[in-house]
């Protein structure tokens, strides 16, 4: 996950911060959304639904990212750079899947092996896309490997992050368009001292998307015609939204191909944002804004369009301290749950639930907490959810169940 401010020593001991080929086709829909009209219909409200999870796998070291697989199995990414395997049926893997040990810097807390993602084609081809920070000096890197031959892996793009060591993103998706998807932190340390946020000359403080399917003048990815930034002069093509301070989740919701980005924030508030298609080239305002608030007032251009968060809730003088961006739940298990938005926060480790309202707005609940630090929130390939924990090393199978909401409860809207 990712911590991102100034805090004293013993208050960040342990904590896991992290702000802290082939025609690859479109992926196929998540099981269970077929009947996405009835399974909708079927919500209840969000003040009704309550998560509870089950430990299913422990012995990890420090697991930080977690996916699906197409054969029922759940790929773990470790920090210190290997891949660990488990399925319901036969445990957590002995051995892992994928050592990269031998390229990733870890020498900061949240330096390490940070995303990880199947191909749309990995039944066949069993390529995996993955985000690192790479020896000697951490850059940031995205790469593809073959899930059985590291030294096989082919770099695609990076990003120099040398200065410091926090601040490096690292959610990499697969979007229904096709496109690979990629976040990168503001560069690190306090109040975007690069003030990377709002430019776009780099990839700090950005989500990218490319094609990895094509390669393009010498590049081993082409650059999608429909980026906003294309013929945009002095910013980087490859930019899809900006404004951020450390996205270090973020999802793709397989139905309408919204992202869900979760961003940590310096120390006032922890903000959910949520990007349609449509909204390409949204500008989600840091360092000029935290959340809503102003934090830099220099950094404000007259006349500029901020996209405000869908959810946004105080760190300050709270138990909380860096949000950890989940997914929208797409599964089959619990109907009532069907389309809603789940996070969570590495420090209180409550449990955020974020639905659209079909009039517009968004209404939104605690519903519950997870296991104890909470670092990546993901789902399996019939759509149900699991949650990994950081230092204890855990695995927890997450599911809905429908309570009684508490007197005077309920959820927000806006």
């Amino acid at each position: 996950m990712s911590l991102r401010r100034y805090r004293p020593a013993t208050m960040l001991a342990g904590l896991l911060v992290l702000a802290l080929s082939a025609s690859l086709l479109p992926p196929a829909p998540v099981a269970g959304t077929a009947a996405a009209g009835t399974s909708h219909n079927r919500a209840v409200p969000l003040a009704e639904l309550t998560v509870v999870s089950e430990q299913v796998a422990s012995g990890l070291q420090r697991p930080i990212a977690l996916t699906g697989l197409p054969d029922g199995r759940m790929l773990i990414a470790e920090k210190n750079g290997t891949v660990r395997a488990y399925h319901p049926d036969t445990g957590l893997a002995a051995e892992p899947v994928l050592d990269l040990t031998a390229r990733i810097d870890t020498s900061d807390n949240e330096r390490g092996l940070l995303g990880i993602t199947p191909a749309p084609n990995f039944a066949r081809t069993g390529i995996l896309y993955v985000a690192y920070t790479s020896l000697p000096a951490g850059a940031l890197t995205l790469a593809r490997v073959p899930i059985g031959a590291p030294e096989r892996l082919q770099v695609l793009l990076t990003q120099e992050h040398a200065e410091y060591g926090n601040h490096n993103g690292g959610q990499v998706a697969f979007g229904r368009d096709g496109y690979l998807y990629w976040s990168l932190g503001d560069g690190g340390h306090a109040n975007d001292p690069f003030k990377s946020g709002q430019n776009l000359g780099t990839l700090l403080g950005k989500i990218v998307r490319i094609d990895v399917n094509r390669t393009c003048g010498g590049k081993p990815y082409c650059v999608p015609f429909d980026n906003p930034f294309v013929r945009v002069s002095g910013a980087r093509p490859e930019i899809w939204v900006y404004g951020l301070r450390n996205p270090w989740r973020f999802s793709i919701d397989p139905v309408d191909g919204s992202l869900w980005i979760g961003d940590v924030g310096q120390g006032l508030v922890e903000e959910i944002n949520h990007i349609r298609p449509s909204q390409r080239g949204a500008n989600l305002g840091w360092s000029c804004r935290e959340g809503t608030p102003v934090f830099d007032p220099e950094q404000c251009r007259p006349g500029v369009r901020y996209t405000d968060p869908v959810f946004e809730y105080e760190h300050y003088l709270t138990e909380n301290c860096s949000v950890t961006g989940g997914v929208v739940y797409r599964g089959s298990a619990t109907p009532e749950a069907w389309g809603t938005y789940i996070a969570s926060d590495y420090c209180s480790t409550l449990a955020f639930a974020v639905r659209p309202k079909p009039t517009g707005g968004y209404e939104s609940a605690t519903i519950g907490n997870f296991p104890t630090q909470p670092t990546a929130i993901d789902a399996d390939v019939h759509g149900e959810l699991y949650v990994l924990s950081d230092l204890p090393g855990w695995l927890s199978r997450v599911r809905f169940e429908r309570v009684q909401p508490a007197a005077g409860g309920g959820a927000t809207n806006r």
